[in-house]
């Protein structure tokens, strides 16, 4: 018993919860890969979501009115089937309220195809069909194209709005105690000296860093099957393409919770619940 009590007295005191700053409340998004359907569904959720905790912040636990953001983690495009129309309802909602976006390597992967044809070879292996025949490409035109010729098409038809509104993308966003960034980060190095390379690319050693970064890293870029909420970083990209459940997680002071959309035979669902 004594001893006992000896190392609780020498325990080092409890390092304070992770915070969003008061009077803001974030919304952050896990890579959405083409699925069109189940975005739609989830921006709806967040936005009565975000709607009854300004009106009703008792009831629901929330902390009065706060100037809400929503962040998605990048990876917009690529894999899933409709790659052109996430572009285009993504950058109507920017419009409507503040958006904020990150950079995936699938949006390097888009870009760069733009411009080099080894590139778009590379791309067209992971997702980069898809993406293509989301734009007026017909898919008898694209099995018979020549690299050079497939990439004069994307050049034609993807529109100019599109490639301008993914190079306006950021790399890392910073709120309170959270970092958002698309893949991770390298541990140890400062985040002002993080390379892209890092950020929109790397799994280990990050993923498997047990050691305090300083804040909470909130990243997409590595498929689970459910949410990842560990001490010093929180994972949140359920893959949704070949999953069909797209993941938000949601922050407001200490509080944390999930809003997914999931797909069941065509018909979309959408959940919420607290976590930990």
């Amino acid at each position: 018993m004594l001893n006992s009590l000896k190392k609780l007295f020498r325990a080092p005191p409890a390092r304070p919860l992770p915070a969003i700053p008061a009077g803001q409340r974030v919304y952050a998004v896990g890579d959405v890969h083409g699925r069109l359907d189940l975005l739609v569904a989830l921006a709806e959720a967040i936005e009565y979501d975000n709607a009854a905790r300004n009106e009703a912040p008792a009831k629901l636990g929330g902390g009065g009115r706060a100037e809400s953001t929503v962040i998605l983690l990048g990876d917009l495009v690529d894999r899933g089937p409709d790659s052109a129309g996430v572009l285009t309802a993504t950058r109507m909602w920017a419009s409507q309220r503040k958006l904020r976006i990150i950079a995936g390597n699938h949006e390097e992967m888009f870009l760069e195809s733009l411009e080099n044809t080894d590139q778009l070879r590379h791309f067209l292996r992971y997702g980069g069909r898809e993406t293509i025949l989301s734009y007026p490409i017909a898919a008898e035109d694209y099995s018979a194209a020549e690299i050079g010729e497939l990439q004069e098409m994307l050049l034609e038809r993807v529109p100019a709005e599109h490639v301008e509104f993914i190079r306006s993308f950021e790399d890392v966003i910073t709120i309170g105690d959270y970092v958002f960034v698309h893949a991770g980060i390298a541990p140890g190095v400062p985040l002002e000296e993080q390379r892209l390379g890092h950020l929109r690319w790397i799994r280990e050693p990050f993923l498997s860093h047990e050691g305090d970064h300083g804040f909470v890293v909130v990243h997409g870029h590595t498929i689970t099957g459910e949410i990842e909420v560990l001490p010093n970083r929180i994972g949140i990209d359920t893959g949704a393409y070949e999953s069909g459940r797209l993941s938000a997680l949601c922050l407001e002071g200490t509080e944390r919770w999930l809003i997914e959309t999931s797909d069941h035979d065509g018909s979309v669902t959408t959940a919420s619940r607290a976590i930990a």
